[in-house]
């Protein structure tokens, strides 16, 4: 599936809004950081041989207000954390450790000093190409003076939920019918890769209504449909993509729930159809989708990422099928929860890791190490 992802183009994105999006070339820092050597500590600043011993204070540094003086032997300069270190001066006497004015202990030289480029130099990389940017991320673009950066655009994605049965939540139901939960579902889960997201009409089991949205949605990135991916006799989305043009690069997984995963390409853009089970398409986006969204935006570790944990009771094992079992954290140990049919979405509300269980014969005793998705 990565193999058929075109990274998206690039576009000039303000460090105020670049959180969550991908770099797509190296930020270079602007300046040395800190710029100046500065104060750890609120003191004075000192030259280190004439310590211990009596100083004469004759100025004061201040953030954003430095002493403009060059230190003679026997002084000292009243500094604030963050102020500019005289020159002349090369340690720092925390406050604590002065008595009266000007009497102050011993310091090594370096003490307490924060020195220029102590962080980073100018012209060098403060954050590489391919990282997801997170708070610490922007936090560090801006102290080195990076305005904006260069990041992959966001994907456009189209999500197409199908099935007569569905009904919008808060409507009166009829026999037989369902609240649409899949497309919501999917929408939140996009959401935390930054994607713009064009949720489509529901569609019925429909020929030619099924056929005219899945038109409209490949003007997008990504298309995302929910149902109709089985094998029953309304389960029209992979004839209806192939009939427009589409490439069925997979169908069906030895997933469990997911099993029916259906993955084409239209020219450069990504059709994924997902099962509509609300668990199985939970499962099946974690799986592939979310890798395949951080892959367009050029992601170095597109995933999908599992954690290390340990099973705090058995699981059985399925013979045929990895098997992703939801479960809640207690730190590193993982409780499965009860529950683990597809459709159980309300029961999958309380988790919050998907323990993957490889497939085979008899159980995986508790207190084996596994992997886990967080969700």
């Amino acid at each position: 599936m990565l193999a058929c992802v075109r990274v998206l183009a690039a576009e000039d994105v303000p460090i105020a809004v670049a959180a969550g999006r991908v770099l797509a070339s190296d930020a270079i820092a602007v300046t040395d950081l800190p710029p100046f050597p500065s104060s750890a500590m609120d003191g004075f600043a000192v030259r280190a041989a004439d310590t211990p011993g009596s100083l004469r204070v004759v100025g004061h540094s201040a953030a954003g207000r430095p002493e403009r003086r060059t230190l003679a032997a026997g002084e000292a300069v009243e500094i604030s954390t963050g102020a500019v270190v005289p020159e002349g001066a090369d340690a720092v006497v925390p406050v604590e450790r002065t008595s009266g004015a000007v009497e102050v202990e011993e310091v090594a030289p370096g003490e307490n000093v924060r020195p220029r480029g102590g962080d980073v130099f100018a012209g060098a990389i403060v954050v590489a190409a391919g990282t997801r940017l997170g708070p610490p991320q922007v936090g560090a673009l801006a102290a080195a003076g990076i305005a904006g950066v260069r990041c992959a655009r966001r994907p456009r994605v189209a999500v197409l939920a199908t099935g007569s049965e569905l009904r919008a939540p808060g409507s009166p139901l009829a026999p037989g019918e369902i609240y649409e939960s899949n497309s919501v579902l999917i929408a939140a889960q996009l959401a935390q890769e930054n994607a713009e997201v064009e949720l489509l009409p529901v569609v019925g089991d429909d020929a030619p209504a099924l056929r005219a949205a899945l038109e409209r949605a490949l003007r997008c990135d990504v298309v995302i449909t929910s149902g109709g991916v089985s094998v029953g006799p309304h389960d029209l989305v992979r004839g209806t993509l192939a009939e427009l043009g589409a490439v069925e690069v997979f169908w069906r997984v030895a997933v469990k729930p997911g099993k029916p995963v259906a993955f084409s390409v239209h020219g450069e853009t990504l059709v994924f159809g997902l099962p509509g089970n609300p668990v199985s398409s939970l499962v099946g986006f974690e799986l592939f989708v979310r890798p395949a969204l951080r892959a367009l935006q050029g992601a170095r570790a597109p995933g999908p990422l599992y954690l290390r944990g340990r099973l705090a009771r058995s699981v059985r094992r399925n013979a045929q099928r990895d098997e992703l079992v939801r479960a809640r954290r207690r730190g590193e140990v993982l409780e499965p929860l009860d529950g683990q049919d597809s459709h159980m979405i309300v029961r999958a509300a309380s988790a919050d890791a998907l323990v993957l269980v490889a497939r085979g014969d008899g159980e995986l005793a508790a207190g084996a190490a596994v992997a886990y998705l967080p969700i």
